[in-house]
Formats: structure tokens, sequence, C-alpha cells
């Protein structure tokens, strides 16, 4: 089987919920990570073999293949196809999967991964939300799932608050957390760290006004432990709150994934190596407990232990999820997250991986290390995880 290489990953700043990227079109926020890639990698539009784009709420402006409406948003020919992935939060990553096996196994030399929310124009679930209105049915009421999970309502709220109540984490732990992530983004983004992996945004102003958006619109500045330990629960005698839980985000990235021959095509040198992919299925009840199986099996295919990792992104959909991962895995929390994560920076669903491994590679490169773990929960209980090693 043959190798899979990055060559290039760039991310828009994240949007917040009717924020200044609120009346971006889907495809064209797309299309402008596509043509800031290319133009950064210097690669020729009929070199890429395909675009695979993530996105969960494929209903409205995201709906008809967004992927392919991307490419002809953006100045790539018409001969470049593309299509859509939905494995709900864990899209992107699951599009970088498949273009690393695409290049592996040679049948494609040079693919772009990644994907798009805008989420203040086609909130979470309406695509759901739409059939049930429509009269199409309901997705999770089948015979045969009502009889295996009877009375079950999937929730990723509920999976959440089972998670604190397992791992016995108290609000005090979560709020800790979501402040910490906060900080670190906030010293993250003073420092110029994301700098490199942003491309320029053209965003509204309340006043009708443009402004050029370069910083990530979730960041609370002001952000205090006391603001934050002040918050409603999400539910009665629950311990989650909308700190602690991931931001709604307008958002769009993408990652130039190729073989030995694109590397030869583009005559560039690559930025890192994927050197295990995993997957895994969890309870689907609790829901979000799948980065922990995940990543014990990327870390085995690859040979490697959580200690020769040296950084780790871990999703922070809720608080619970990045804490139970670290105490299972007995990963150094000093490692995971870094420059903070969603409860901070945003979590643009079907773009959040792509997002997360944009970071991730940038983060490698800045610190001079070797390898990046990366790891997303997911609804219905599944999760991707990926290790990748810098190469320059």
């Amino acid at each position: 089987m043959g190798n899979a290489y990055i060559v290039g990953a760039v991310r828009t700043p994240g949007g917040k919920k009717d924020g200044k990227l609120k009346n971006w079109h889907p495809s064209d926020l797309g299309a402008l990570v596509l043509d800031e890639l290319v133009e950064r990698t210097g690669a020729k539009g009929e070199m890429i073999d395909d675009v695979i784009f993530g996105c969960v709420s494929q209903s409205g402006a995201q709906a008809g293949n967004v992927a392919r409406n991307a490419v002809l948003s953006s100045k790539l020919p018409e001969s470049v196809p593309g299509t859509s992935v939905d494995r709900q939060c864990g899209s992107s990553q699951q599009a970088i999967h498949f273009a690393a096996q695409a290049v592996m196994s040679e049948t494609q030399d040079i693919v772009i991964a990644g994907g798009v929310e805008v989420m203040s124009q086609v909130p979470i679930g309406s695509n759901i939300i739409d059939s049930f209105k429509e009269g199409h049915g309901q997705p999770f009421n089948g015979k045969g799932m009502t009889a295996r999970y009877p009375g079950v309502q999937f929730s990723q709220f509920a999976g959440a608050e089972m998670m604190a109540e397992r791992w016995k984490f108290s609000r005090e732990d979560l709020d800790s957390f979501a402040y910490a992530s906060h900080q670190k983004a906030i010293a993250a983004t003073e420092s110029g760290y994301f700098e490199r992996e942003i491309v320029l945004v053209e965003g509204d102003l309340p006043s009708g006004e443009k402004e050029m958006v370069s910083v990530d619109e979730g960041i609370r500045f002001d952000a205090s432990l006391e603001s934050l330990s002040g918050l409603k629960t999400l539910s009665e005698n629950g311990v989650l709150t909308a700190g602690s839980s991931s931001q709604i985000c307008d958002g769009a990235a993408a990652i130039m994934i190729v073989n030995d021959a694109g590397l030869e095509k583009l005559g560039i040198k690559p930025r890192a190596k994927i050197v295990s992919l995993a997957l895994a299925g969890d309870d689907p009840v609790i829901m979000l407990t799948g980065p922990i199986p995940a990543s014990k099996t990327v870390l085995g295919k690859a040979n490697l232990s959580i200690d020769d990792i040296d950084i780790y992104e871990v999703n922070e959909a809720f608080a619970p999820v990045p804490l139970a991962w670290a105490h299972e895995l007995k990963a150094n929390k000093e490692k995971l997250n870094v420059n903070g994560g969603a409860m901070a920076l945003g979590h643009p669903l079907g773009g959040t991986g792509a997002k997360l491994m944009t970071t991730l590679l940038h983060e490698l490169e800045r610190r001079e290390g070797k390898y990046g773990l990366q790891a997303i929960c997911e609804g219905g209980g599944t999760a991707n995880a990926m290790i990748i090693e810098r190469l320059n």
C-alpha cells in the first residue's frame, strides 16, 4: 500500500452564531478554502482528482452535494468532481480518511478533503426537523432500532451528562476546563499561532459595513471562571452549561492529501505523513465515548503509545468528552487541545475534522514535534481517530 501525505491545510476563522460570516453561502465559503489551498500548494486545478467535503446538515443551502457546489463556486475547472460525507461531527475527518485511502490505494494521486458548515443559515438538525415537517419520517424509529433500544431518546446532551456522571466530573471540573480552553485560545491568538492556517474572510458588520475577519469570533477574551460558573445548566440537576459545550459556528477548512506520485506531479515536499487511521463504534446512547476505543486502535495500528504523541486534538463537543478521553488513555493534559478547542473556537460540525487537523499540523510544525493524534466523537456512537507524523 502506498503513502498518504499532507501538503497543505487551511481554514477560515470560526464565525459565531449570527456573526460576521452568517451571510456566506456554504458553497462560497467552501470555495474560498479550496482556492486558497490550491494557491498555497501551487497545484493546477486539473491535477485534483476529487474533492471530498464533510457536511452534517445537508439541507437548504447545504443540500444538493455541497462539495461539488463548492468546486463549481471556486476557480477549479469543471472537470474536478466532488462528493459530500456525513459521519456527523467527524464528517470532514472522515473526508480525510477517504482521501488518504484513495491515494494509498493509488486509484487517485491528489485529493482535497475538507468540510463546511454555515450553522447561522442551516441550523443543527435542520435536515431532520424538515423531514418531520414534510412527513418524510424519523431517522431513529425503524423497527429494528426501536426493538434494540426500546424507549431510548438519542441525545448528545443526555450523553454528555451521562459521561460526566460516569467519570464523576463535577460542575467545577467542567467549568475549569472550559475556562482553560478560552485561555489557551486567547494565548494562541495573541501570539499569532493561528495566522498561518487562517485565510482572511470578508465579513458583515451589523452596520452593513464589511470587515476582513482574521480571528475566531467565539473566543471570549473577557472570560472568567466566575462568569462561566454563573451560567445556567442545560438541564435541571445537570452539570453542563453553554460554556462547557461547543459553540455554534460558521466555518470551512480544506486539506490536500497526496501520494508519492502526487508529490512528483506537484514538485513539492510533504509536510506530514498519515501514519494510521481508525474508526470505532460504541454505545449510541451515551454516544460520545467513541474517541476512547478509536484512539486505542489507532495507537495500536501505529505501534505507538500515548506517550509517543506530542500533541492531541480531541474535539470539545462537551467538556466531559476530552476529559474522559484523557483519563482513559492516561494522556498528559498539557498536550491536549493546546490552543483551545470547540468551547472557545467553535464547532462547525461537518467542517470541524479538517479544521482541527489544520491546527494540529501547524502546531506540530511550530513546536517541531513528531506525532499528532486527532479524535472526534460522533452522533450514533461512532468516532474517527488519526495519527500524523510531521516531516518538515
